[in-house]
């Protein structure tokens, strides 16, 4: 209930004329007046920001009463700015000269109803201000309106400020009582002052960079030119410095770390756990004459200081100063509560440091990685905000009901937190039950989940999107012919249905891009059996679906249309992108000057298909159209998926899409047009054939380490199991080469991967 073991003063006041002496100082010095104080003011501002309670004072008790020069966020008593003492809790830190920290005024009867002429007052703590012979004479407090379980830290802080109010308090009745004492008392203003400042410096940093970067603002304000942090590594064996940016010049990056047992200021300090300060260069090279042979001169005085969090070493922090110094019994304080605040700021960003992780493992957890589904190339990304924690409320998932249908989804619930990303969690996990368990229609899957989100009592607002896959009966192979027939045409049916969601967008496979605008139903959340609809579309071979979160297009200075019609512009710039890599080029393109929210993007392309792709019958298929200079990446696409139809491992795969790419740029570069790509299947071997317009047979070169070009034969030449090449005759126009002297020959380079 006492806070932090041993008091803080001389304890108990049992001495009536000490008191009494006390208290007319206090008169003497004007702060037994109920009027407000800046600089109590500030303090008690200190502590609400500090402490996030909600509210804190500075409180003096006289005789019959107590007053509060200092308040913050207690309205009940700011005009009066007076109070009594009979239920005062800070009377008794006045008498007993220690600490009282209660999490729950409730829990202790001998507490229940103090400070009443407050409000409610659950949780309270308070330290005392001491005058300068050591007399309680007053509390600072904090207060909060519900249980409070004070942290170390938090005490500490109050701790802090305590002795920092006492001296402002002492200084206040050194004023008043002897002029002889000015000098001591500005200059204690001074001190008193800087280490508030000094304590606010470090308050906003939230990682090491920023630590260290405060670190030599604050060095500056004392008027150090060089500044240095060397953290102990997690084996507590060594020290590094975290930065050279601010240390003295001519530093040698050698001495950046040190074991803890060298011959070195830093690693002597972090040892003993004791500060070292050194007036000139001569005192240090008296004490570690080898370290100083590697410094330079140009540096005066040094102070080595331990950074202590709790009872562990963090690390040592090291100011230098250009010119000699003494360190008298100000200047040590200083640099020691320096290093008190530079521990606070470190713990803080290693609390933030573990959060994020923590919040990375959650978000990992939550957005599980997508299964391979076949005919369908699938790629995905979420990017959390600039925010301390890495999660948010957007979602995607797929779910593969039968090699032919897949449902996916995508949403975002309304929030930004922990809060969001654990109502994201379930939401998303009550879909994929729904849809893995019922053969229902987007817009039935949409609505189940509203009324089981009204009915579980989770009441999650958001927005989403359910779109089934179906897979067409024809393939790619064959389905001129069905369509001719009247059967159905290889790709997929499109379903989907859309609650409150941005639209999804279709990219065709010629680079057309088409906005899916059909009407948009309500959003979950606000009425559980509102009636959803059912869109639909085809997507052929080569088109692209897109799916994505507001956090892509919605910014608070662009409206919301000339965003959409930014997206689109991008898509189609992108329109020839690998599939893998759209997602992140989108963000990247879009989301710039920093991100305000979270970001989900799903892409979907259909891929190329053959009828022949099952079994152990050989499998043909040449690209439907000639393989343009710009069209590079799409023929390394519809390889990748011919084969992909025919059951090829992504092994082979990637080295077949690896070799086509050479082969293809090749004869688009040297062979001319037409280029045509040939893939031949056996359950034994992969063999693509790319054919152009040259007789001219591809050379295998040794380039130099400097030559950018001359590798893509060297890379058939060793990826492949067997390459080759084979001159075919001109079968376009009259085959004549212009003198009349016979056909022109073409030809085609072909490469051959086994599949065992």
């Amino acid at each position: 209930m006492v806070g932090r073991g041993a008091p803080i003063g001389p304890g108990r006041n049992t001495d009536n004329m000490v008191r009494a002496k006390a208290l007319r100082a206090l008169r003497e010095a004007g702060l037994d007046r109920a009027v407000a104080d800046e600089s109590f003011d500030r303090f008690a501002r200190l502590v609400h920001r500090q402490l996030g309670v909600l509210g804190a004072m500075v409180t003096l008790v006289l005789e019959d009463e107590q007053v509060h020069p200092g308040l913050f966020g207690l309205s009940t008593i700011e005009r009066t700015r007076r109070s009594p003492l009979d239920t005062s809790l800070c009377r008794l830190v006045v008498e007993t000269g220690r600490p009282l920290v209660l999490a729950d005024v409730r829990e202790h009867s001998q507490f229940s109803g103090r400070e009443s002429f407050l409000g409610p007052v659950v949780a309270y703590v308070g330290y005392p201000l001491f005058d300068s012979h050591g007399n309680a004479v007053g509390s600072l407090c904090a207060i909060d309106d519900h249980r409070r379980d004070w942290t170390e830290d938090e005490l500490a802080v109050m701790e802090d400020l305590a002795l920092a109010c006492s001296s402002e308090l002492r200084l206040r009745i050194a004023r008043a009582t002897a002029d002889r004492m000015r000098g001591t008392a500005l200059q204690a203003t001074r001190r008193t002052r800087l280490l508030l400042d000094l304590s606010e410096a470090f308050a906003g940093a939230t990682s090491v960079a920023e630590t260290v970067e405060r670190l030599a603002r604050v060095g500056a304000r004392i008027g150090a030119e060089w500044s240095g942090l060397a953290l102990l590594d997690p084996t507590g064996r060594r020290l590094r410095f975290t930065s050279l940016a601010h240390l003295e010049p001519g530093l040698s990056p050698a001495l950046r770390g040190s074991r803890i047992d060298d011959e070195r200021p830093s690693a002597c300090v972090a040892r003993t756990r004791t500060p070292i300060f050194f007036r000139n260069y001569g005192e240090l090279a008296d004490r570690f004459p080898d370290i100083a042979k590697s410094i330079g001169r140009q540096v005066g005085a040094r102070a080595f200081v331990p950074v202590i969090g709790g009872s562990r070493l963090l690390g040592v922090m090291m100011l230098g100063w250009r010119e000699e110094r003494d360190f008298d019994t100000d200047a040590i304080e200083t640099e020691t509560a320096i290093a008190t605040y530079l521990a606070h700021a470190l713990e803080r960003a290693e609390m933030l440091d573990d959060r994020n992780r923590a919040a990375a493992t959650l978000q990992a957890s939550l957005l599980s990685p997508l299964p391979a589904i076949r005919h369908l190339e699938v790629a995905f990304l979420y990017s959390p905000a600039a925010r301390t924690d890495q999660v948010g409320g957007d979602w995607y998932d797929a779910v593969v009901l039968a090699e032919d249908s897949v449902v996916l989804t995508i949403g975002d619930v309304t929030g930004h937190d922990m809060h969001a990303a654990a109502e994201m969690g379930q939401l998303r996990s009550m879909l994929r039950a729904f849809v893995w368990s019922r053969d229902e229609s987007p817009a039935a899957l949409l609505r189940l989940l509203d009324l089981a989100n009204d009915g579980l009592g989770l009441h999650a607002t958001g927005t989403a999107i359910v779109a089934r896959l179906d897979r067409r009966g024809g393939t790619e192979a064959d389905s001129a012919g069905a369509d001719s027939a009247g059967g159905a045409a290889a790709g997929y049916t499109l379903t989907w249905s859309n609650a409150g969601h941005p639209p999804p967008i279709i990219i065709r496979a010629d680079g057309e891009v088409t906005e899916c605008a059909e009407n948009v139903d309500m959003m979950l959340g606000v009425v559980p059996d509102v009636a959803r609809h059912d869109h639909r579309r085809v997507l052929a071979p080569g088109d692209t679906m897109l799916l994505y979160t507001d956090g892509l297009i919605e910014r608070r200075d662009s409206r919301y249309h000339e965003r959409l019609a930014a997206l689109k512009v991008a898509l189609k710039t992108l329109a020839g992108s690998a599939t893998a890599t759209l997602p992140a080029a989108l963000v990247r393109r879009m989301v710039t000057g920093g991100q305000p929210d979270d970001v989900a993007v799903l892409a979907i392309r259909v891929r190329h298909s053959h009828s022949g792709a099952a079994g152990d019958q050989m499998i043909e298929a040449r690209t439907p159209v000639a393989v343009e200079p710009g069209a590079i990446g799409p023929a390394r696409r519809w390889v990748d998926d011919i084969l992909e139809s025919a059951d090829v491992d992504a092994g082979h795969r990637r080295t077949a899409m690896l070799l086509t790419s050479e082969a293809v740029t090749n004869a688009v570069r040297h062979g001319g047009g037409p280029v045509a790509v040939e893939v031949k299947v056996t359950p034994a071997t992969v063999r693509i054939e790319v054919s152009d317009g040259s007789s001219a047979p591809p050379r295998l070169l040794a380039p130099a380490p400097h030559q950018t070009g001359g590798r893509g034969v060297q890379f058939l030449d060793r990826r492949s199991a067997r390459w080759g090449v084979r001159h075919l005759p001109d079968d376009a126009g009259d085959g004549s080469d212009g003198d009349g002297e016979g056909r022109r020959a073409r030809k085609a380079v072909w490469f051959e991967v086994d599949r065992g």
